[in-house]
């Protein structure tokens, strides 16, 4: 008699264990279904943050050249800032020891399509064709695909944030376009910057050889910003601030 409760006792711990086991297998799952971005609306690119926190995402475009961008990732790491850099696909494919040199050091990778076209002059089928083959070119280099694109030129309509939706990628855009690829010289660029930027905002800056004056703007952007108060952060991290809410446009 005293096996048999015994034995029943040890059914029932068994199944104990059993609904405890499926129980945290519930919940991992669930939390790693919260942990995939997923975009802030499918509808929508996102253009600032609303936040409470003095958080700035810095953002560079490239698409063209190598010069550039090495003096502006010296200044990044003796500043100790993080980035997030918009790349091409063909870039990518060009530069791969580069492109795996921005995520080692911190640096957030993102798409900026395949072969920087113009996507309000393409059909959908070509725009989607653009964002796949520039995000599966960044995943070939790094491992990771990119969960955001910044469509090329800023140019963007709503077939195009549609498409982009349904490929779960974020369309980011700018709040802050100190405009530095025309060469406006570099005290312009800085004066530009700082005249705009406030909590949330995305600064829009490019790496391509074509901007000349932007590695000499960016100690002086970061130090005057930083002595505003200001953090710069990765554009995930400042899309991840607990009290941030997006700001879109249409």
């Amino acid at each position: 008699m005293l096996w048999i409760i015994n034995g029943k006792r040890l059914k029932n711990i068994i199944l104990i264990i059993i609904a405890a086991f499926f129980a945290a297998l519930i919940l991992f799952v669930q939390k790693q279904e919260t942990d995939v971005f997923t975009p802030i609306q499918s509808t929508g690119a996102l253009s600032k943050v609303e936040t409470d926190q003095k958080h700035l995402a810095l953002t560079f475009d490239i698409n063209w050249g190598d010069q550039q961008l090495p003096l502006i990732l010296k200044t990044l790491n003796k500043e100790h800032v993080k980035a997030t850099f918009f790349i091409s696909g063909e870039w990518a494919e060009r530069h791969p020891s580069i492109v795996r040199s921005m995520a080692r050091n911190g640096h957030e990778v993102e798409s900026h399509g395949m072969r920087h076209e113009d996507y309000t002059q393409l059909d959908t089928s070509r725009v989607r064709s653009d964002i796949l083959f520039g995000r599966e070119a960044i995943y070939k280099t790094l491992g990771e695909r990119p969960n955001m694109i910044r469509p090329p030129f800023g140019k963007t309509n709503k077939e195009t944030l549609k498409t982009a939706g349904n490929l779960n990628q974020q369309v980011v855009l700018w709040s802050v376009n100190p405009r530095d690829e025309t060469n406006p010289g570099y005290k312009v660029i800085v004066s530009r910057v700082l005249q705009k930027t406030g909590k949330g905002d995305i600064i829009k800056l490019h790496a391509s050889d074509s901007a000349k004056g932007t590695d000499r703007a960016l100690p002086l952007i970061i130090r005057e910003l930083e002595n505003r108060g200001f953090q710069f952060v990765t554009l995930k991290s400042l899309i991840s601030d607990t009290q941030s809410k997006s700001k879109l446009m249409d």
